[in-house]
């Protein structure tokens, strides 16, 4: 788990490639501190576990889904990138709840500067996953934690503060540039939850409530309420 809050841009130094399958190695110093073998560290927002490391670089695997499925596939030697260690217990929490598993690819349509601030508007590959792009709700962009700030049907807006842009890889982003889209996680657990309880356990639940004597109004607020789930 991660916050989304970024500690340091890093910098890839080698890649080592066979077929979809990567190792990459990547200088940094700060999240090497305290660094363990096995230990999680988000590379432009994605989860990736450490294998090998020494006081100046680290090596973690990237497998063919994490390949396809993410922007790491483009990255080369002297690519920068985001990045950031597990969060520990006692540790203040300042983003959101960033689990380091992309959803999709998204391409920048546009950047302008809006005052103080820059305006990225983005254009997901999967637009399946616009259902959970909220107005001012989170979303993370290469690993960096987010607001919304529009919403539309094929793309959203995110407005981004000065400090934001020059602590992160998000300075160096422009029109056509690709960038990893993780969404709030919430959305997705509640629409599995209503899916699954189209024709699961939950529905069996509601036909016996039925079968007591209770109207089968559906899934609603006050079966929710009910049930004490509200």
């Amino acid at each position: 788990m991660f916050t989304g809050l970024i500690e340091e841009i890093g910098t890839l130094r080698r890649v080592h490639r066979r077929g979809q399958s990567l190792i990459l190695t990547l200088e940094a110093r700060k999240i090497l501190e305290d660094v363990q073998l096995g230990d999680s560290i988000a590379v432009n927002g994605v989860c990736l576990t450490v294998i090998e490391f020494d006081r100046q670089q680290f090596s973690v695997d990237v497998m063919p889904e994490t390949f396809r499925q993410t922007t790491l596939r483009e990255l080369s030697p002297g690519s920068r990138v985001n990045l950031e260690r597990a969060m520990t217990m006692g540790r203040r929490f300042g983003g959101h709840h960033v689990q380091g598993h992309v959803d999709t690819v998204g391409r920048i349509l546009n950047r302008s500067r809006e005052e103080n601030a820059v305006v990225f508007r983005i254009e997901p590959e999967d637009r399946q996953v616009m259902k959970y792009v909220v107005p001012r709700g989170s979303i993370t962009l290469d690993g960096i934690s987010l607001t919304v700030v529009e919403a539309g049907t094929q793309h959203f807006t995110v407005s981004v503060i000065p400090h934001t842009l020059v602590e992160t890889v998000l300075l160096q982003r422009e029109a056509g540039d690709s960038v990893n889209i993780e969404c709030d996680v919430l959305g997705k657990y509640v629409e599995r939850l209503l899916a699954f309880g189209a024709g699961g356990p939950l529905v069996e639940h509601m036909e016996q409530e039925k079968g007591a004597g209770r109207p089968n109004g559906g899934l609603s607020a006050q079966f929710l309420a009910d049930n004490g789930f509200m």
